[in-house]
């Protein structure tokens, strides 16, 4: 199955500012607050709510404040497998661990 996402880095980057900063308010807190728990400048802050800019650590970080953690957990997880045909396919399939390019 092919999946096509139409969204831009960029955009998907100011999506996920907007998504903190809404979690933020919803949580009742400012931003020095949140900056004072995650440990995340209040600079850096700012400026992701901004502009979506700002390291995996640093995200991490207001994530596991906001109570979101576990949500990366799934970023990049293996599929489920689909059930094979047959038994055939299910013996053919490839467990490859590296890249091609």
């Amino acid at each position: 199955m092919i999946s096509f996402n139409l969204v831009t880095p960029q955009e998907m980057k100011k999506k996920i500012a907007d998504r903190v900063r809404a979690r933020r308010l919803d949580l009742n807190l400012s931003q020095q607050t949140l900056s004072s728990k995650s440990g995340v400048s209040y600079g850096v802050l700012k400026k992701f709510e901004q502009t979506g800019q700002i390291s995996l650590e640093s995200l991490l970080k207001l994530a596991l404040i906001l109570g979101v953690m576990d949500n990366f957990n799934t970023l990049f997880a293996p599929k489920k497998p689909e059930l094979a045909v047959t038994l055939d396919e299910l013996m053919a399939e490839s467990d490859r661990k590296r890249g091609r390019k």
